[in-house]
C-alpha cells in the first residue's frame, strides 16, 4: 500500500535517521560488544550533558557519518527496561543480502541467541546486545555506501553499512500516521500484517525507513538499560531545522528550543504515542573537536564541563580501546 504526498519534494523534507539514542547498563560491556563484535567505530567518548559523570558513547562509520550513528548512555549497574508501546523497539541496520547467514553464525559464535526470519521480502538476523536491546542486520542487494573503518574485526564484504531502519511499537496507528506522513512528509510504502513501513528521503541512503508495529494489547515500555532513549531524524541544516520547528509547532506539537550538542544541533517533541523524537542537522560532524583519524580515542567535553575534567574523569570508569 503507497501513499503520495508532495512533501519530499520540499527543500528541507527528511532524510532519514541521524543517529539512535540508547540506554546500556555498563560502558565497558557495551564497547567491546559494538566495536569487538559488530565492528562499528567508537567515533566519539563524551558525556552526558545532563549528567557530566555519565559517557555519552557514538558508534558510527569510519566518519561517524548521519544514518550511522548508534549512541549509548551507559549508566553504570541500572536495571534493565523494557520495551512496549510508546518507545522505539527495535533497532536495524543494514548488511549485505549474502552476508546475512555468515552474521547469524559470528553472533551465535558470540554465545548470543539469534534468529533468521524475513521481512518485506528481506532477510534479517535478530538478536539482542548485552543489555537486551533488540538489534537487527537486514539483508538488503544493493547497501548504501558509508565510509570504512579499515580496522573493523568485521571482513569489508560483510560489514554494517549504517541502519536499515528502526521499529516503534504503538497501540493504535492512526496519530503516528498522521504524524510521520501528514506532517513530517514520509511515505507510507508497504504494510505487512501488523507492521506499517514508512519511507524518507533517498532510498541508497542509509536509514530511510521507519516502521510502526502495532499492537493494541502493548503495555507501556520501561526505560532502563537495553532500550532506547530517542531518535532522531535528519535535517541539511540549522535553517531547515527552524522551518521543521515552525511546521510541527503550526501542528500542535510542543518542541524545544535549539540544543547545541556540539556535533549537530537539536530539536526535541514527542509523538503522539510518547516517543521522543529529535530533528537534528548533519553538520558539523564529530571532527570539529579532534581529526578523523583520531575520533573516539580520548574524551571530549562540552565547553561548560571543562573546568570540571579532572573530577569527571575521576569518577567515570575507564575505558578499554582497542
Amino acid at each position: 500500500m503507497k501513499t503520495e504526498n508532495s512533501f519530499d519534494s520540499r527543500p528541507n523534507a527528511l532524510s532519514g535517521i541521524h543517529h539512535i539514542t540508547a540506554v546500556a547498563s555498563s560502558a565497558a560491556v557495551n564497547l567491546s560488544f559494538y566495536e569487538t563484535v559488530l565492528g562499528l567505530r567508537l567515533v566519539k567518548q563524551t558525556v552526558n550533558f545532563d549528567d557530566p559523570y555519565t559517557y555519552h558513547l557514538y558508534y558510527g562509520d569510519y566518519t561517524g557519518s548521519p544514518g550511522t550513528i548508534l549512541t549509548f548512555f551507559p549508566w553504570e549497574k541500572l536495571p534493565g527496561g523494557t520495551a512496549g508501546a510508546g518507545m522505539v523497539a527495535a533497532v536495524a541496520f543494514t548488511i549485505p543480502g549474502e552476508s546475512v547467514d555468515w552474521w547469524f553464525r559470528r553472533i551465535s559464535d558470540s554465545g548470543i541467541s539469534a534468529e533468521k526470519r524475513m521481512r518485506f521480502g528481506d532477510p534479517l538476523v535478530s538478536f539482542s546486545d548485552p543489555h537486551g536491546l533488540p538489534l537487527e542486520l537486514i539483508g538488503v542487494s544493493e547497501p548504501p555506501s558509508t565510509a570504512a573503518w579499515k580496522e573493523s574485526p568485521i571482513p569489508a564484504g560483510h560489514g554494517i553499512a549504517g541502519f536499515h531502519s528502526a521499529t516503534a511499537l504503538v497501540n493504535s496507528p492512526e496519530a503516528s500516521e498522521r504524524l510521520l506522513s501528514e506532517v513530517m512528509g514520509m511515505t507510507l510504502q508497504e504494510r505487512e500484517g501488523n507492521r506499517y513501513r514508512f519511507q524518507m528521503g533517498d532510498s541508497n541512503a542509509p536509514g530511510h525507513f521507519y516502521d510502526l508495529a502495532v499492537d493494541p494489547e502493548a503495555r507501556p515500555g520501561r526505560l532502563g538499560g537495553g532500550t532506547v532513549h530517542h531518535i532522531a531524524f535528519r535535517t541539511e541544516d540549522e535553517k531547515g531545522q527552524k522551518r521543521w520547528q515552525e511546521r510541527l509547532r503550526e501542528n500542535g506539537f510542543s518542541v524545544t528550543g535549539v540544543k547545541d550538542r556540539k556535533y549537530f544541533k537539536s530539536i526535541y517533541f514527542h509523538d503522539p504515542g510518547g516517543i521522543l523524537f529529535e530533528i537534528a542537522t548533519d553538520p558539523p560532524g564529530f571532527a570539529v573537536d579532534e581529526p578523523v583519524e583520531n575520533l573516539g580515542e580520548t574524551l571530549k567535553l562540552p565547553d561548560s564541563y571543562e573546568p570540571m575534567r579532572a573530577e569527571i574523569e575521576k569518577r567515570l570508569p575507564p575505558l578499554r580501546l582497542n
